[in-house]
């Protein structure tokens, strides 16, 4: 079985948002910390399509799976002010 290493980027791309290193840190930035009692695909700040994919990728352990745990650790993370 083959699987596909995706980036961020391209999980941004196909959560409709976007995709270049500032826009991908302004979101984290704008969206962060969520609180470690919330799952990422329950935050308030998705579409329903956008939480209906993060909660899949996860329950299948797709090949989306490690980028959007990688997501979910930043943006559990407190940031630092700019």
């Amino acid at each position: 079985m083959e699987t596909h290493t995706h980036s961020l980027a391209c999980l941004f791309e196909q959560l409709g948002l976007g995709s270049t290193d500032r826009e991908i840190h302004n979101f984290i930035k704008n969206n962060a910390p969520l609180s470690g009692a919330v799952e990422l695909h329950k935050a308030n700040f998705w579409s329903l399509s956008q939480s209906s994919f993060l909660k899949q990728a996860k329950d299948e352990d797709a090949d989306w799976a490690e980028v959007v745990d990688q997501l979910n650790i930043m943006i559990h993370l407190p940031q630092a002010k700019q």
